[in-house]
């Protein structure tokens, strides 16, 4: 692949964010616009839908951010908000909060069709390089994992467990990021993918996604008696934004990129954040769990320069946010 043309920007280079509109692309979007390097596409399903005004409102959106009506399973749509692109994050990815009823249609023809599309369009465009956003759900769901406790970039999740197990979401993942690097091999397009875990951190948007749901869950009680104490892999969606445009701009990136800050029992999230705000009625009965917990290391995407926040942080900005957004009281 050729690498040459990868770089910062200059004079505002055109970058297309795919699903503009949700939580770890609306911080992309914010990131790209910062720094006057970058005009953003950015595709929603609807430019006129309120939900996606904080896009707007962002610095530079007046100037520099252009938002077009896009699916990702309309090729032509995405074809659209591609052209006159020099580069690409793939980040529209369907992650619902309850289970799926209908797999088929609602997570994998998005995830991987979606991604094709995505892909499709952007070698028809010349894009200089592709950023695609997969999972760590696309890496630890295996019933025969390496030994030992950490996990890297050489891990995948097993497709026929994901299935017998009906783990939908990782199912996904595994599959669209399977795709994009079986294209990439094929056409010589350059791909780069960054798999994060559970991504915390302040709301841009106005709706709560779905990592966001999974930390309120354990932070109010709602009459539930007790939870399961696992260790939980994090990151903050400021950092996951880092990471995407680092993976762009570093002409040697390359290959996959686990994005992961830290790795804690949940019991000791929830001890943090009672401290930093002892008036939130925080759960604080936990059923403790034995098992073969995993870890993924980041050391690869640490040598590429990345750098994260505190648990400490991370935690206390999510919370305030949701405080704000009267999600937590």
């Amino acid at each position: 692949m050729d690498r040459a043309g990868v770089g910062k920007a200059t004079a505002a280079t055109a970058v297309c964010v795919t699903g503009a509109g949700g939580f770890i692309a609306s911080w992309l979007v914010r990131r790209l616009l910062a720094g006057g390097d970058y005009a953003v596409h950015g595709t929603v399903r609807d430019p006129s839908d309120p939900k996606n005004d904080h896009l707007r409102t962002l610095d530079g959106g007046g100037e520099r951010l252009r938002l077009f009506k896009a699916d990702v399973l309309d090729y032509s749509s995405v074809a659209s908000a591609v052209a006159g692109c020099a580069g690409v994050f793939h980040v529209a990815s369907p992650c619902p909060a309850a289970k799926s009823t209908n797999p088929e249609v609602e997570l994998l023809a998005p995830a991987v069709t979606g991604t094709l599309n995505v892909l499709r369009a952007c070698r028809e465009a010349g894009v200089r390089r592709v950023v695609v956003v997969s999972s760590v759900g696309a890496v630890f769901i295996n019933p025969n994992p390496p030994e030992g406790p950490t996990m890297d970039e050489h891990c995948w999740s097993d497709e026929d467990y994901c299935r017998s197990t009906e783990n939908w979401y990782c199912l996904s993942k595994t599959l669209a990021e399977r795709e994009a690097w079986a294209y990439a091999e094929e056409t010589g397009l350059d791909v780069v993918t960054v798999c994060p875990p559970l991504v915390f951190g302040p709301l841009l948007q106005p709706t709560v996604n779905t990592s966001s749901l999974f930390l309120i869950r354990y932070l109010k009680r709602d009459g539930v008696d007790a939870m399961d104490d696992r260790v939980r892999n994090m990151v903050d969606v400021r950092d996951v934004a880092d990471a995407l445009v680092l993976a762009y701009e570093r002409p040697e990136a390359a290959g996959r990129y686990i994005c992961s800050a830290h790795a804690r029992k949940v019991s000791e999230m929830v001890s943090v954040v009672r401290s930093l705000h002892p008036d939130l009625n925080c759960q604080n009965k936990f059923v403790q769990l034995v098992g073969d917990e995993k870890v993924f290391s980041s050391e690869k995407l640490q040598k590429l320069g990345w750098k994260f926040r505190t648990m400490e942080e991370t935690l206390n900005d999510s919370v305030e946010s949701y405080m704000s957004a009267r999600i937590l009281s």
